[in-house]
Formats: C-alpha cells, structure tokens, sequence
C-alpha cells in the first residue's frame, strides 16, 4: 500500500535543511493554528525561522506584529482591501524594523505557497487553501497540513502531485495516526481508528438536538477552535471529514477506518496491526504538540507541550459512535466512496448550512441533513459525482463547490 503520509520515509524537499534554522512558511498566521505554531517558533529560534506570513486580513494588526517580530521578508493578504491598514499598521509598528514586502489578493497564499523554505504550513480554513496545497507540493516543499478541506475537495489533484511523505499532518488525529503507524510494516496494517471527543451533545438523542441553540454547539468540552470548525465537532462533519483525510493520506480502504467517541480527548487516535495489538497516541489536548512535529518531522521538538501526568489516576473512556444522531460520518463515507468532486460538494454545503445554523436560518439536525440533500441532487446530475474522477481539474472542483453551495442556500432558506 501506498501513502501521501508515510512516517517510515522522509521526503528530501527541493530546498534542502540549511546549516541554520529550518525556514517556514505559515500561511492562516492570524487562525488558531497559525498562531500556535507562531508560539512554538518562537520557544524553538534555533530550530525554526520563518520567512514568509499570509493571512485572510481580518485581523491586520496581528498579522503586522507577527511579521515584524518574526522578522520575515514577505507577508501577505488575501482579501485586496486589507491591503492598506496591513500597511499602515506595519509602518507604524515597525520602530526602525525593516518593512517586509506586501501581497495581497486571492493569489497571494498560493505565491507564498512555493517560495523558497524547507515547509510550508498551510493553516488556512477551508477549501480555498487548495491552491496553496498544490503550488507547495508543486514546488517540491515539505506539506506541513492542516488545512484538510484542501486534500478532501482536492484528492486526485494533490495525490497526483504528492510524494510519499511529502505531507506531514497537523490534525491532531492524523498526526496520532502517523506516529502509530511506524510501530508496524504497511501490510499489517489492519484498521484504523481515529477518536472523537463527541462535542458538547455526545449523549443526546437525535430529538433532543432538534432545538439546540448555536450557543450550545459552540461550548465545545475539550477545544478552543474556530466557529466552523466548533460546529462542525458539534455535529461530527469534522470527523467525517477527517475519515476522508485519512483514507486519502495512508490509502486505507473506508470500511477499516473506524471512529470512536473518547470525550477526555487524550488518545487521539489508534491503529490495529493484522496479530491484534493497537497502538494509540496520548498526550493532553495542546495542538502545540502535533504542529511542532509537523514542523520538525523528522525530529520531535522537545518540551512542545506538556505531557500526561502519570503521576495522577485518571480514566479514559471509548464509546461507539450513535450514527444515528450523528448520521454525518456515514454521509462522508459515501461521499469519499463517491469521490470526484463528491467531497467538494460535501464539504462546500456543509460551509453553507454552518452559516445559516449560525444566523437562525437552520436548525441543528438540519445542517447534515440539508448536506445530504445537496450530495444526493448532485448524485443525479448529468455525468455524477465522479464524472471527473480520474481527470479531476481545480476548474472542476470550484464548478462544483458554487453548485453546492448556491443549493445549500437554497434549500436552507427554506
């Protein structure tokens, strides 16, 4: 079996280790993962240094400290009109500081993207980080991923590109999943099995999630993330999502990758070898810990976040997964089945119908069911779901992200 995510093989990136710090580009540097790994860094200047920031341009100031105090040559934004406060606010932070060169423009990440550096981080949120994906891959730079919208809209395209072990993932269940898969060869291999924390509503019925307020789905138990990506652990798209991640990453066939609800988060995910032993990764929930070893594959950063406390007694639990309630794994199942640009019209109403949940237009249960009404109508359009599949095109995914998306509006308003 091949993989995208090998962590028996180290991907040699056109620009080689420097004699110095490894050089990064972290693009999303403003997001939560964006300014972790900012953190990190800057705990670890011997071992990393980044060069280049980009970020959507919601929040300029950050965006201008983080370059100044890095020290970084370009930095950018993606949305046109930030482009004057991102400059204001670098002029007057900068205190005699060299002023980094400024892009801006949808393009701006995806230039960023191929630079010269060791990794490219791509923390950006959503399906937009595809590009970036792809010119990163292209450029021969190592994928430190965390943006996984990219590979499930993407997946022919980025497999087509990729080498093994070329992507380094960040998803802290994927990370898990990589680190346990060095305990074994890749034929004996026989499950994985990626954990989910269950969010806020994991012992609710599917009737008691109809009311559900977007407040409640929020108050996620265990991670502090996003709104998107809060809602989507509410209702387990997330983890739909990232059962498609995992196929595409260690090609594993759908019906041996398993999920399981563990709420204390600290496994974050197992794979079964073919004589029965499972081997899982642990550490407390900090995405410090999966971001440095993106960043440093194949090194571990020392002291990147705390440790368990093995000195306290503690218990974690495991509970299957209510399909019921939570129909969306499933969904995604079929969808990565499906493939072609299927996944890109899961993922892409799924943005839509969050959205509307978010501003009282949709009720709770109705996001994934509203999703699945959108995948089956494109199920039935002229030439499917797959109709692309082997010559899948960026072109083809948009195309097929606007219909799901304009459709999703549609049957959300009702």
């Amino acid at each position: 079996m091949t993989s995208l995510a090998h962590p028996q093989l180290r991907f040699t990136p056109t620009v080689a280790d420097p004699s110095g710090p490894r050089e990064l580009v972290i693009l999303g540097s403003t997001g939560s993962i964006g300014t972790q790994a900012i953190d990190v860094v800057l705990r670890n200047p011997d071992r990393f240094r980044v060069v280049a920031l980009s970020a959507a341009g919601g929040r300029v100031d950050l965006l201008a400290e983080q370059a100044l105090r890095l020290g970084v040559h370009t930095v950018a934004v993606a949305d046109p009109a930030a482009e004057p406060a991102l400059r204001e606010a670098l002029a007057a932070k900068a205190a005699g500081r060299a002023l980094p060169a400024v892009l801006a423009g949808p393009d701006a990440a995806t230039e960023l993207a191929s630079v010269e550096c060791h990794s490219v981080l791509n923390g950006i949120t959503g399906s937009i980080g595809l590009r970036p994906t792809l010119a990163a891959l292209a450029a021969g730079r190592v994928l430190v991923l965390a943006n996984k919208e990219s590979l499930i809209v993407g997946g022919p395209l980025v497999k087509a590109v990729a080498r093994p072990g070329q992507i380094v993932p960040v998803d802290s269940e994927h990370a898990a999943l990589f680190q346990a898969l060095a305990g074994g060869t890749r034929a004996e291999v026989r499950k994985l099995v990626v954990t989910a924390s269950g969010g806020p509503f994991r012992n609710r019925t599917r009737e008691q999630l109809a009311g559900v307020t977007p407040q409640d789905a929020l108050a996620h138990p265990t991670w502090a993330m996003g709104p998107v990506v809060t809602i989507n652990s509410a209702t387990l798209v997330n983890k739909g999502l990232e059962v498609i991640e995992a196929h595409l990453l260690y090609d594993v066939p759908f019906d041996r990758i398993e999920v399981v609800v563990h709420p204390q988060s600290v496994v974050h995910s197992m794979v079964e070898f073919a004589d029965g032993s499972t081997l899982a990764q642990a550490s407390p929930p900090d995405m410090r810990m999966p971001i440095a070893l993106g960043l440093g594959w194949p090194d571990r950063v020392p002291d990147a976040a705390p440790g368990c406390d093995w000195t306290k007694a503690a218990t974690w639990e495991f509970f299957p997964l209510d399909d019921v309630a939570f129909p969306a794994v499933e969904l995604a199942r079929e969808v990565g089945t499906l493939g072609g640009t299927a996944p890109a019209v899961f993922n892409a109403a799924n943005e839509e119908c969050v959205e509307a949940f978010l501003k009282g237009g949709l009720a709770f249960t109705g996001i994934v069911d509203t999703v699945a009404k959108v995948v089956a109508e494109h199920g039935q359009r002229d030439g499917g779901p797959a109709a692309s599949g082997t010559s899948l095109t960026v072109e083809d995914v948009l195309h097929a992200e606007d219909w799901a998306r304009a459709r999703a509006r549609e049957l959300a308003a009702g």
